[in-house]
């Protein structure tokens, strides 16, 4: 957690939109405390008379163009990587096109609910991106994911003041706990059932995928 001092520093000389930039920047991939930034500032609103709206709004734009930023890498070059080198890692095209499947079928609530999960906060924008989820879908799911994170966790640092501070790790402690469980979940799921979830993705994506190369 950002000490108060350097808090008030920071807000003293960037403003309100610190909370934007670092949020941002995590949301990007880049190993941030975007939440906590987001905790320190609504605590900080709540005890200077600050405007708890602001802080919501910075914390969402922030997540939202991040995220987005996130998505195009993962679209543009994350795909073509995972195109033309994914098959020495195991990823088979039948693979690629299985990964594609399911965030056609699971991509929008993978990109909402993963802004609740430190594990996937800077990961679901990414990976939509590389699985090719459509922009349109991904943009929705990810301003009202964005939206409702910052709303929920700044409203209830601003209501609880410092008593969030002895709950925010506990709470994160879950959140990883619980986003580590489901990711081993789902890896047994897929492994019992690849044959037939990668016949259903066939036959929602039939043919070659554009660009893959094989390496037999």
């Amino acid at each position: 957690m950002i000490a108060p001092e350097q808090l008030h520093h920071l807000f003293q000389t960037y403003g309100i939109w610190t909370v934007a930039l670092i949020v941002g920047l995590e949301s990007l991939g880049i190993p941030l405390p975007g939440e906590a930034v987001l905790v320190a500032a609504s605590i900080y609103a709540s005890t200077h008379d600050g405007n708890i709206a602001m802080v919501i709004a910075a914390a969402t734009i922030g997540a939202i163009v991040g995220d987005n930023f996130g998505y195009l890498i993962g679209r543009e070059f994350g795909y073509r990587l995972v195109l033309k080198f994914g098959s020495y890692l195991g990823l088979t095209e039948g693979r690629i096109k299985l990964g594609q499947y399911l965030f056609q079928q699971y991509g929008s609530a993978v990109v909402f609910f993963g802004r609740f999960f430190a594990l996937l906060r800077f990961l679901a924008a990414f990976l939509a991106g590389v699985n090719q989820l459509a922009w349109r879908r991904f943009l929705v799911a990810n301003a009202l994911g964005a939206l409702v994170w910052a709303s929920i966790v700044g409203i209830s640092a601003y209501t609880l003041g410092r008593g969030i501070h002895e709950l925010r790790g506990p709470i994160a402690t879950v959140g990883v706990a619980v986003a580590l469980g489901t990711i081993v979940a789902i890896t047994i799921y897929l492994r019992r059932h690849e044959a037939e979830l990668q016949a259903r993705a066939e036959a929602s994506l039939p043919g070659p995928l554009p660009g893959f190369e094989r390496h037999d």
